[in-house]
């Protein structure tokens, strides 16, 4: 665009424009400012600027040198003063339209708006900037105020989430131990059934043996006295006597009849170790003595004891203390016993891959104090890892192949000794060189029982 088109555009705009040279000659103006100094544009024609403004020729040849000479735009204050003698204070904005260079002089544009007016605008303009700061900060406190929302919302979210995790944990826990618990029951109540069952012929061929054994000595005698005054029998006597061999069979038969006896008071022992195991016959909760429920679960882990595809037998040590007997749960305190005790028969069964000593399982119980006792049953064994011994007791974990164990002993053990009986139980391990685990339980249950 040339300096006449920016002109002639000028000329019509609504605002207030005047061009002048560095000198202050006016060269153009437009409507506007004719309108501000109520004049005709025509009667501005050939004037000075300083022939309408009540600057001082030295203050005006300053600012128009200061415009002049700027790259940008120049902010200053004129005062007009209008044809019928009044003045009008105006802010001006002075800026070169046309650089200056020595061949040819400096165009200056000055754009004039009434300075009360640009006051007002001014005020209603930060007016305007203060209320959409308040509603930035509005917004900015409800994103905040929002995020914090979300933010509960989320913790809540994940609050109800874990609850819920944990919730779902113990009723699969639950489930699983009614099951267990089911089982041991069904387990029981077989077990009594067969020792009931079993303990009748036994009892009767134990009181019978005695019997059996008196008679057999009667007729010995009766035998010796016939020999001490028959000495010489008839043939047929002699030939009778010759083929049954008497003199090995009566020393013989004491032997027989003590075998006898030894064995129905083994099966008796077991009948006994096996009802002790079930406990159907008693209440739930029951004075005990717990070296009677630790014997029956050895009873019923005997055929175990046997290493598989080696000649060893796991050795079991029992370093008993004298305890007294204790207010408990004697049937799940037994199923404590059978779970800890399968699992460190578990741990020998591969015993001599990587040990030199004979496998062996050791029990010591001992009184820690009137209020209670102490059970530990350990094994030398490969031992457990210390990343696995805080899984120990969690339910459904298990180092087992899948199909060989369900991760529920330790767990229900953990129930039965802390919930159940308000006791303590821990596991003591490092990693091929055996595991120990400890069990304090109250004698007195009501008293020391933990309340959920």
């Amino acid at each position: 665009m040339t300096t006449e088109q920016f002109l002639q555009l000028a000329r019509v705009l609504p605002e207030p424009l005047l061009l002048v040279n560095h000198e202050g000659e006016l060269l153009a103006t437009n409507q506007a400012v004719a309108d501000m100094l109520g004049l005709h544009r025509r009667d501005l024609h050939k004037k000075q600027l300083v022939d309408v403004v009540m600057e001082t020729p030295e203050v005006l040849k300053h600012y128009l040198k200061t415009c002049s000479t700027s790259r940008a735009m120049v902010v200053g204050t004129l005062t007009l003063r209008h044809n019928d003698g009044k003045t009008l204070i105006c802010r001006s904005q002075g800026a070169v339209i046309q650089p200056w260079s020595p061949e040819s002089a400096a165009l200056i544009l000055l754009r004039l708006e009434n300075k009360a007016v640009a006051n007002s605008n001014f005020t209603l303009l930060n007016k305007k900037i203060n209320e959409l700061g308040q509603e930035i900060q509005r917004r900015q406190q409800v994103e905040v105020a929002l995020a914090k929302v979300n933010e509960e919302l989320e913790q809540r979210v994940e609050e109800r989430t874990i609850a819920l995790q944990e919730t779902l944990k113990e009723l699969q826990l639950t489930q699983s131990q009614l099951i267990q618990a089911e089982k041991m029951s069904g387990l029981g109540q077989i077990v009594a059934g067969v020792a009931h069952e079993i303990n009748n012929p036994v009892s009767f061929i134990l009181g019978n043996i005695m019997h059996a054994q008196q008679y057999m000595n009667n007729l010995l005698q009766l035998v010796e006295v016939y020999q001490k005054y028959l000495p010489h029998p008839p043939l047929e006597v002699e030939e009778l006597l010759e083929s049954t061999d008497l003199d090995f069979i009566i020393p013989d038969l004491n032997k027989v009849f003590c075998s006898m006896k030894v064995g129905a008071e083994r099966i008796q022992e077991i009948v006994k170790s096996l009802r002790n195991f079930a406990r159907l016959d008693e209440a739930s909760v029951k004075k005990v003595d717990i070296h009677e429920g630790i014997d029956s679960s050895l009873m019923l882990l005997n055929h175990r004891l046997q290493i598989k595809h080696e000649s060893l037998k796991i050795q079991v040590i029992k370093n008993y203390g004298q305890l007294p007997k204790i207010n408990c749960y004697p049937e799940q305190l037994n199923q404590v016993f059978i779970n800890i005790i399968s699992n460190a028969i578990d741990a020998l069964e591969d015993f001599s891959e990587f040990v030199q000593e004979s496998p062996t399982i050791t029990i010591h119980t001992k009184l820690i104090d009137s209020h209670w006792i102490e059970i530990t049953i350990a094994d030398n064994g490969v031992g457990i890892s210390e990343k696995i011994q805080s899984k120990l007791f969690d339910p459904f974990f298990t180092t087992k192949p899948v199909g060989q164990g369900t991760g529920l002993g330790l767990s229900i053990s953990y129930q039965i000794i802390v919930k159940k009986h308000g006791g303590k139980l821990n596991c003591y391990s490092t990693s091929k060189q055996g595991a120990k685990f400890v069990m304090q339980i109250p004698v007195n249950l009501f008293s020391n029982i933990k309340k959920d």
